[in-house]
């Protein structure tokens, strides 16, 4: 997770770097382990109590972890966080690996971008990219490579989710079954031990499959944070996809599926290529 200053400074009561730096560990901490008490954090932390008490209801005022008598967990799986707290969340992690999707694109290809917020940043990176086709329904991509002239986007129609700025209802269903490209980027909430992809919604999961059916290409984009992740709607798995671009290791079962499905595994923080790297053609 990183909290950015420069947009967040006024929500995020955090002073200085050491203060962000302890939002993200105790955000990592509560994640991996459940609940935790404030006077645990405190002597984990080695701060005041109140201190921690400032770091967390910070945290939880955005939403990224929940309120609990004398502690603090992670919010229900019923649901996704908001997308302005997602944006925010490892935003470093998310850019390392949309500037390694962007060496991956070539000019001239045809795209498919979904919905979330590490294939919008995707987006970003690919904004000075030459004659880009794009088809999406992440209302966010389509307005991160509009100043983009030469740069010909496709939008999906039917109902907007306002707060996620996408569509992903049932008029939006046979979008991307119109279109045959070069490749697919498209995220997901969370992926099961087993390597089975989960989302939020059955909605979701229809526009992800559909997306990953008519392209030639397919590249899973995700941060760490992802792996054992729980959300509620199963659909797909991670060998489906022909790349999966991440920041950090990945566990050694799922790692050893992606090889013997013969899907590249592109640690994005890594400045070596993976061993079984291999550059697919277009």
């Amino acid at each position: 997770m990183n909290i950015p200053t420069s947009n967040y400074s006024d929500s995020i009561q955090l002073a200085t770097r050491s203060a962000i730096e302890r939002a993200e560990a105790i955000v990592e901490l509560v994640r991996r382990s459940g609940f935790q008490r404030i006077e645990n954090l405190s002597l984990h932390f080695n701060v005041t109590p109140q201190t921690i008490r400032r770091d967390v209801n910070s945290l939880c005022d955005l939403g990224i972890l929940r309120r609990r008598h004398g502690g603090v967990d992670v919010p229900s799986t019923g649901e996704n966080l908001a997308y302005p707290m997602r944006q925010v969340l490892n935003i470093d992690a998310k850019r390392a690996i949309a500037r390694r999707v962007a060496k991956e694109v070539p000019e001239d290809a045809s795209l498919f971008f979904g919905i979330g917020t590490t294939p919008e940043q995707c987006a970003h990176a690919l904004v000075e990219h030459t004659h880009l086709r794009v088809m999406t329904n992440n209302i966010n991509v389509a307005v991160a490579l509009s100043p983009n002239p030469q740069c010909e986007i496709t939008l999906a129609g039917g109902r907007i989710r306002n707060l996620d700025q996408d569509m992903v209802s049932s008029e939006a269903h046979n979008f991307f079954g119109r279109f045959s490209v070069d490749i697919g980027i498209y995220g997901v909430a969370g992926v099961a031990e087993d390597g089975t992809l989960l989302d939020f919604s059955s909605d979701e999961v229809h526009m992800r499959t559909e997306l990953s059916t008519h392209c030639r290409q397919r590249f899973l984009v995700l941060d760490h944070s992802k792996f054992g992740r729980s959300a509620t709607v199963r659909g797909g798995h991670i060998t489906d996809a022909t790349a999966v671009f991440t920041d950090k290791p990945i566990s050694s079962e799922l790692e050893n599926q992606l090889h013997q499905a013969g899907v590249r595994l592109i640690i994005c923080s890594d400045p070596v290529l993976p061993r079984n790297f291999r550059r697919s053609g277009l």
